[in-house]
């Protein structure tokens, strides 16, 4: 039974009332009543043991108890502990900013202030405000899936016994695609590169620096971060085949790769590294916001070079500048920054004519299916080249010799049908003549059959029946009509 003592103040005056109960596990627990009035605390100590009973008797689930005392916690603590728990994953700073930054966004514009309070109608209501506001449907999408982990993560840590979000579906991010990148044309690197080269120093770093670093990224497909992070130690020129060694906390899928490169590129970092330290920082990247800027001075200071080269030609000149080669922005809204060298590198690469998987494993894709939907439209001419060697296969040229013949004369199309044809209508005969002409021919043609069947192999005991039927060559102990069909062609 649950029993009351006071605390504090002097006998019946002043101080608050405990309460002491055993719990469902036989644990004694005690707890302030909050009261000063000795009647209260009793009822609250024979709830408490009330419920304690509940729990022992299986009445009262525990794990929803808990559901319902986490569901009432105010949503910041629940985000911190979110946070720390990406942090312990190896989630990068920014990473972690944006997904956060998604969830707590969300929450404050719906007034959500405790996990009980999400919901999928929410959640829509949200979706569509951001695409009313003129946000892609890629912006949508990333908020719409980083909202959907908090809440995964919530079911899983036992704060919510269902994710209300499950059935939210995310929206097609090519449906409007706001930013559309285009790729680097083979045509358009040399003079890409000899114009960094050539070029000023740009946020920090040298025209040779920055023209290794696009020479690397469109060799490797690394993205701008995994490129940030690479050290000289990183380069291993002393294979048999020279990589760049990736870590998994500095990819994007957390997984350690081996980027292979050619000599060429080994070389020129050979000689760029020389003198660096093995820490080191290969590059020396600017801000993430300003490498597209980079590379878009670059590119016009490319683009300048070239139509400066058709100055005597005035009508070159004006060709030249209407075209969209090495221009930031082609004449379809495509854009090029600097993680369309990654494009790039999977666009040559497809163009080559690579075998998709070799692609998905330079690119370093999940899935196949990524890799298609990426670059699946850049293989020339794959359904015309696939129609044309399925007609190349099955066609009648590809057949045994004399099949074309035997299709014409089943379908009386040959030229010694047509003549037979045209002497069997010439004739002005009775059917008493036709039949006795029949019968003569049948005749002749019996004279001129073997006796024996030629040799087939059906067993010793079908060999034996055969000879014992010479007068009968024609007559078969089977049904099987590719057998027969070997038989009538040989006696024929």
């Amino acid at each position: 039974m649950a029993s009351v003592f006071k605390r504090g103040g002097k006998g019946n005056r002043g101080g608050s009332w405990y309460v002491s109960w055993f719990d469902h596990t036989g644990k004694r627990r005690s707890k302030c009543a909050r009261t000063t009035d000795k009647a209260t605390a009793e009822r609250i100590g024979a709830k408490l043991e009330t419920e304690a009973a509940k729990r022992r008797e299986g009445l009262i689930d525990p794990q929803l108890e808990g559901y319902v005392r986490e569901a009432k916690r105010p949503l910041a603590e629940l985000v911190t502990e979110y946070k720390a728990k990406l942090v312990a994953n190896g989630r990068t700073e920014r990473y972690i900013a944006e997904a956060v930054g998604y969830v707590e966004r969300f929450a404050e514009a719906e007034g959500i202030e405790t996990a009980a309070t999400f919901t999928a109608e929410r959640m829509a209501h949200y979706a569509a405000g951001l695409s009313d506001a003129g946000k892609s449907a890629r912006t949508v999408q990333a908020t719409i899936g980083a909202v959907k982990s908090f809440t995964r993560w919530l079911v899983t840590c036992e704060k919510l016994p269902r994710d209300p979000l499950a059935g939210t579906r995310k929206p097609n991010p090519d449906a409007n695609r706001m930013r559309r990148r285009r790729m680097l044309l083979p045509e358009e690197w040399p003079l890409l590169e000899s114009a960094t080269i050539n070029g000023p120093e740009r946020f920090g770093m040298a025209g040779i620096e920055r023209a290794l670093l696009y020479r690397t990224a469109i060799q490797t497909g690394l993205r701008a971060n995994e490129l940030r992070s690479l050290r000289r130690e990183s380069i291993v020129l002393g294979a048999t085949q020279p990589y760049i060694a990736l870590e998994a906390a500095s990819a994007k899928n957390r997984r350690a790769a081996r980027v292979q490169i050619d000599r060429s590129l080994a070389d020129l970092l050979r000689d760029f590294l020389a003198s660096k330290l093995p820490n080191c920082e290969v590059f020396q990247l600017p801000h993430v916001s300003n490498l597209a800027r980079m590379l878009r001075r670059d590119l016009t200071d490319a683009r300048k070079r070239w139509i400066a080269e058709a100055k005597k030609d005035p009508q070159e000149i004006t060709r030249r500048q209407q075209s969209d080669f090495l221009a930031t922005e082609n004449h379809s809204g495509h854009l090029l920054d600097f993680h369309s060298l990654r494009h790039t590198c999977g666009g040559w690469l497809a163009n080559s004519g690579a075998h998709p998987k070799t692609v998905q494993a330079v690119m370093r894709h999940s899935t196949i299916t990524l890799t298609m939907d990426r670059y699946g439209h850049l293989l020339p001419g794959a359904e015309t080249d696939a129609a044309t060697q399925l007609g190349e296969m099955v066609s009648l040229r590809q057949e045994p010799e004399g099949i074309e013949e035997n299709i014409l004369r089943m379908t009386g199309t040959d030229a010694g049908s047509a003549q037979r044809q045209a002497q069997q209508s010439g004739r002005d005969s009775t059917p008493r003549e036709d039949a006795a002409c029949n019968e003569g021919e049948q005749a002749r043609d019996a004279m001129k059959k073997p006796k024996a069947m030629a040799a087939v192999t059906l067993g010793d005991e079908g060999q034996a029946d055969a000879a014992a039927c010479e007068s009968a060559p024609s007559w078969t102990r089977t049904m099987n009509l590719l057998i027969k069909s070997q038989l009538l062609c040989q006696l024929s």
